[in-house]
C-alpha cells in the first residue's frame, strides 16, 4: 500500500486553511456588505467552503493516524 507523506498532510493542511479563509472572507462579506440574492449567494458558498475545509483536515488527520497504525 502506498503511504502518505507528510508532505501529503501538509498539502491538505495548507489546503483546508486556504479554503477555511476563504469561507471566512466570503461568509463575512456575505453578512456584512452584500445585499439580496448576493448575500445569500455568499454566505452559501462560505459555508460549502468551510466544510470543505473541516473534510479535507479530516482526511489529512485520518491519514496520519492509520499511517501511525501501520508502523
Amino acid at each position: 500500500m502506498a503511504r502518505h507523506g507528510g508532505g501529503d498532510r501538509r498539502r491538505r493542511l495548507l489546503w483546508s486553511g486556504v479554503l477555511a479563509f476563504a469561507g471566512l472572507v466570503l461568509l463575512v462579506v456575505g453578512l456584512t456588505v452584500a445585499e439580496g440574492v448576493a448575500a445569500w449567494v455568499e454566505v452559501v458558498a462560505a459555508l460549502l467552503l468551510l466544510v470543505a475545509s473541516y473534510g479535507v483536515q479530516h482526511l489529512a488527520r485520518r491519514a496520519t493516524v492509520y499511517d501511525d497504525d501501520r508502523r
